[in-house]
């Protein structure tokens, strides 16, 4: 029986494209035979897996979790939205994300944590998860927000499963308050960034690079009405408004009753309270945003299909 060395495994993993650990496995069932082990792993399909690594995937799933005053989420892709209806995917990304509450945002480091019951590592589970389902999939990203005191709420809009959708938010409030009052409040801040997709907490989180773009478009506009610069510049601050009431949380008029600002609404809430109220933090996935997806051409596929051989 020939030495199963570090580089004979690294070698078949090379070769394959398998997990490592299904590559030590198959080196150790065919007693270190490197072509044998290729034999083996295709058989049980894991070899296949690295072909399918160039294909988009989009689709999938976004996962959410909480532990006392912590929350994680994470986004797995797939290339099918059939694939997020499948079982074992979706205990995959409910257990992917419950390992997130740990790990926290490095993927690295959320890649490389073992997977329970498996003997695998979270990304080696994935590769057998691509052998077995025959897509291709990927684990994208992870962020976990957590509190000293307060709460941590999480909503999945349209949930396909518990903790599973499209589209999840978490939102972290700091407060010493009534947990039921405070995890209501929550609930309803998280529906309303679902919705109203803020970038920023405040107006001073907001990027001054993005800040600086958008005053130099309201100067250009501003300029048009040929008043002088210095009412051009008021004219700037003043549209401003508008620009943080789109994108950040608390200038934004509040999707529940559409009519105060985030800001008062929790204003509102620590009055009610009788202790401060904070937004800590918050973060919304919407699945597969900002991923460049295939554009097919249906017409072109249908006649390549009826075509004769």
């Amino acid at each position: 029986m020939a030495e199963i060395t570090a580089a004979l495994v690294k070698e078949l993993r090379e070769k394959t494209g398998a997990g490592m650990m299904d590559c030590k496995r198959a080196l150790g069932e065919t007693q270190g035979d490197l072509e044998g082990a290729v034999d083996w792993l295709r058989k049980k399909g894991l070899s296949a897996a690295a072909k399918k690594a160039g294909r988009v995937a989009a689709e999938g799933l976004v996962g959410v979790a909480t532990r006392g005053r912590r929350g994680a989420m994470v986004e797995v892709n797939a290339e099918t939205d059939f694939v997020a209806r499948n079982d074992a995917f979706q205990q995959f990304v409910r257990t992917v994300t419950e390992l997130a509450l740990d790990t926290g945002d490095d993927i690295e480091a959320l890649k490389a944590a073992a997977f329970p019951g498996s003997g695998r590592t979270v990304a080696e589970e994935l590769t057998h998860m691509i052998a077995t389902i025959g897509e291709n999939m990927a684990l994208r990203r992870a962020r976990r927000i957590e509190v000293k005191d307060g709460i941590v709420l999480s909503y999945v809009h349209n949930a396909l499963a518990p903790g599973l959708g499209k589209i999840g938010v978490l939102v972290a409030l700091e407060s010493t308050g009534d947990g039921e009052k405070l995890g209501a409040l929550g609930k309803q801040l998280a529906m309303h960034v679902a919705a109203a997709k803020p970038d920023y907490l405040d107006v001073g989180a907001v990027d001054a690079a993005a800040l600086e773009r958008e005053r130099d478009v309201l100067r250009e506009q501003s300029r048009a009405s040929g008043k002088p610069e210095a009412i051009i510049e008021k004219m700037v601050e003043g549209r401003l408004r508008k620009f943080y009431e789109d994108v950040v949380l608390l200038e934004q008029v509040y999707v529940i009753d559409g009519e105060r600002r985030v800001g008062k609404v929790i204003e509102a809430a620590a009055k009610d309270l009788g202790t401060a109220v904070k937004v800590a933090g918050f973060a919304r996935f919407a699945l597969g945003e900002g991923i460049a997806r295939e554009q097919g051409d249906f017409a072109a596929e249908v006649a390549a299909a009826v075509k004769p051989r």
